[in-house]
């Protein structure tokens, strides 16, 4: 039952440590910022599209704008032809009629155009705001990372040396240089010792060398042996 319950124990430690590593504050975070450019990308891409459909719908307001004044003009003309007899007044009110009607469809195309074209500007101009807003949010979580590096690299440092620092026994290391000390001051009391020694063992000898005066004593034997030669009493 016991083996069962330590083997639970170390599958928890396990997935305690996969759960640590996988929720690593580092690469959580470049993957944040990763899912943000990727945001970015894709809302850069939605704006080019929304504004290519602003500019078409200008093109066409352009366009429809162009053809009602050319209906207008030649609505106009065929008047003035039916007027100075060049074509029959039935054949230019009919003409001038499906004339006014183009020019008509036309200035209807260019209101739902302008109508179209002030849409897509409203979303372009939210769209580049929230642009602007995530373009911010990765700059300043950019800078956070940097900082977070810093701060990651510090914790961990901190956490060797605390670690270590724990796994060290500082009474046994003291204890063992107190030893050492103790040791350096026995071998320093022991060689004063046999200085003191052999201090001692010169000054004997210098006192009995001193006493005898052996070159007095020797210079004595020699005067007397000389005198005794000379027959010198």
């Amino acid at each position: 039952m016991n083996i069962f319950k330590r083997l639970a124990k170390i599958g928890q430690a396990e997935a305690h440590s996969a759960i640590d590593k996988a929720e690593d504050p580092i690469v959580m975070s470049e993957q944040a910022i990763r899912d943000l450019r990727t945001d970015l990308d894709r809302s850069l891409e939605a704006l080019a599209q929304v504004k290519a459909m602003s500019i078409r719908a200008r093109n066409e307001a352009e366009e429809y704008t162009g053809k009602a004044e050319d209906y207008g003009q030649k609505a106009m003309l065929l008047l003035v032809k039916a007027q100075t007899g060049e074509m029959p007044s039935p054949d230019a009110d009919r003409l001038a009629k499906e004339a006014l009607i183009k020019k008509n469809e036309a200035e209807g195309q260019v209101q739902r155009s302008l109508g179209e074209k002030a849409k897509f500007e409203t979303s372009v101009a939210q769209m580049e705001a929230n642009i602007t807003t995530l373009k911010q949010t990765i700059s300043k979580w950019e800078n956070e990372l940097r900082t977070l590096r810093a701060r990651v690299k510090v914790a961990d440092a901190t956490k060797d040396l605390n670690k270590q620092l724990s796994q060290m026994d500082s009474s046994g290391t003291v204890s063992t240089l107190e030893r050492m000390k103790e040791k350096v001051v026995q071998k320093e009391a022991l060689a004063e010792a046999y200085g003191d020694m052999a201090n001692t063992a010169k000054s004997i000898d210098g006192e009995i060398d001193k006493a005898i005066d052996l070159r007095g004593a020797k210079a004595d034997a020699e005067l007397a042996a000389l005198k005794e030669k000379l027959g010198i009493r």
